[in-house]
């Protein structure tokens, strides 16, 4: 967003509202009034119709949409494709509420190491977080994927940057950037995080064909996986530094696999609220060459990166 528009806003914001306040108080508003729209919990009773607060909220959402507008607040918003889907809070007032069995007697993650497929069996649908220690220690990507790889990936494939923008979902968290095209775009300096760099932390979807194919040659499916296991045409990428995601939870269709290839990690989870009374949260750190396996539809979930280090992980369904 431009200082220069932001600046002027600032000052447009006062003016506005000193403007708006005197127009309501000239009209027979007190400040009472006007205080108590504001903040209705505040207030002892109404003292104006309900005609009244629909002129005066209608009044304060056009001037501030007009202020938005104009600090171009709305084409950074608009230019994150699915941070939070046109139906996220409608999947939230309606998502099944859960029975809470998958948490009530659990304390801690599950930590398991050389898994076989038998073995990962029992916790494999089961909804309990779960870490493989060591699981890709073997996977060519351990060494392979980097931000310089996955930038000169898309720079060689036709259409790629526009299957992110308009298919696949880009996740910028709490970065300042609108697409995938910005994240390739970062100075060096930038990318290293060094000193006076601000910090990123990004994840987008990979469902190009050909991306999809280039990126697979780098990691087969989690052997420990059940045999008749379903998986996407889609596998995401997260990467970057300090903050992670933010607390969320996800709207998708099976379980998760993450596999984190370069450093730590650390995850917080909260059940839902209609087990809060019942479970535990969970928190762990992960490392390279770990697995998490996740109900990221029951879970609510978080993620940090400790120690200035650079995080990797590719992740994916299956069910």
């Amino acid at each position: 967003m431009p200082e220069d528009d932001c600046s002027i806003s600032q000052n447009l914001i006062e003016e506005k509202l000193t403007n708006l306040n005197n127009y309501y108080l000239q009209r027979g508003l007190s400040h009472e009034d006007l205080f108590n729209v504001a903040f209705p919990e505040t207030a002892s009773k109404p003292k104006k119709s309900l005609k009244t607060h629909i002129i005066i909220y209608t009044a304060i959402a056009t001037l501030l949409i007009s202020i938005l507008y104009n600090c171009n607040a709305f084409s950074f918003v608009y230019g994150i494709r699915c941070i939070i889907p046109n139906n996220y809070f409608i999947w939230e007032a309606t998502r099944p509420i859960s029975d809470c069995s998958f948490c009530s007697t659990l304390t801690e993650a599950i930590e398991l190491s050389n898994v076989t497929r038998e073995e990962f069996e029992p916790y494999a649908y089961s909804s309990k977080p779960i870490i493989v220690r060591g699981a890709f220690l073997h996977w060519p990507a351990m060494k392979k994927f980097s931000w310089k790889f996955f930038k000169e990936l898309y720079a060689s494939v036709e259409g790629s940057y526009k299957s992110v923008d308009q298919e696949c979902q880009f996740l910028h968290f709490k970065s300042d950037f609108i697409s995938i095209r910005d994240v390739f775009a970062m100075s060096e300096a930038r990318v290293q995080n060094l000193a006076n760099e601000k910090s990123w932390y990004v994840g987008w979807g990979n469902c190009h064909p050909v991306i999809l194919q280039e990126m697979r040659k780098f990691y087969p499916k989690p052997h420990f996986l059940p045999a008749d296991a379903e998986f996407p045409h889609k596998d995401y990428i997260f990467m970057g530094f300090d903050d992670g995601a933010t607390m969320h939870l996800d709207y998708i269709n099976r379980l998760m696999w993450q596999a984190q290839l370069q450093g730590s990690k650390i995850w917080k989870l909260v059940p839902p609220p209609e087990c809060q009374k019942i479970c535990k949260p969970v928190e762990f750190q992960i490392g390279p060459g770990d697995a998490v396996l996740l109900d990221t539809r029951v879970w609510y979930h978080a993620t940090a990166i400790p120690n200035n280090q650079f995080s990797l992980s590719v992740q994916s369904e299956y069910g």
